[in-house]
């Protein structure tokens, strides 16, 4: 899996298109599984899934406790991990960053935030590479083999 992480307006789709040039793009929609994407998958082509932020704001109002939420797109994300082997497939996922700036007032807010922040851990444990995109410039994070070094 790849990971493509920055801010609003970054360069993130951009860079995301220029690598993965023939990939697959799925938006993920409020309410949906994650795991509903292996649905999308076609052999030997990249899987791009984006509008996590968007997705994750269905989770702020849903009735699963914040670690529901997390076991449950954990569990999702290795399924799709392994489907992607299955099929040879590389999985790219684009995600917000929204740590930055001032903490909001409201509750919902606040949570969403937190939800992305796990969801974007969760990911970056997984990713095989890890990448942050500002003002179109890419920056590697980490590979999974020097995760723990």
């Amino acid at each position: 899996m790849q990971l493509f992480i920055g801010g609003a307006c970054a360069g993130k789709r951009d860079v995301v298109r220029a690598r993965f040039f023939d990939a697959v793009w799925w938006q993920l929609v409020p309410g949906q599984r994650l795991r509903e994407c292996i649905n999308h998958m076609l052999p030997n082509t990249p899987l791009v899934l984006h509008d996590v932020l968007e997705w994750l704001t269905a989770e702020v109002d849903a009735d699963m406790s914040s670690d529901e939420c997390r076991a449950q797109w954990r569990d999702d994300m290795a399924a799709l991990q392994c489907a992607a082997e299955r099929h040879n497939v590389v999985l790219v996922i684009i995600v917000s960053d929204i740590s930055r700036g001032i903490v909001p007032i409201e509750r919902e807010q606040r949570r969403l935030r937190d939800l992305n922040g796990w969801f974007s851990q969760d990911a970056a444990a997984r990713a095989e590479q890890v990448w942050y995109v500002r003002h179109g410039l890419v920056k590697a994070l980490h590979t999974l083999s020097e995760q723990y070094h």
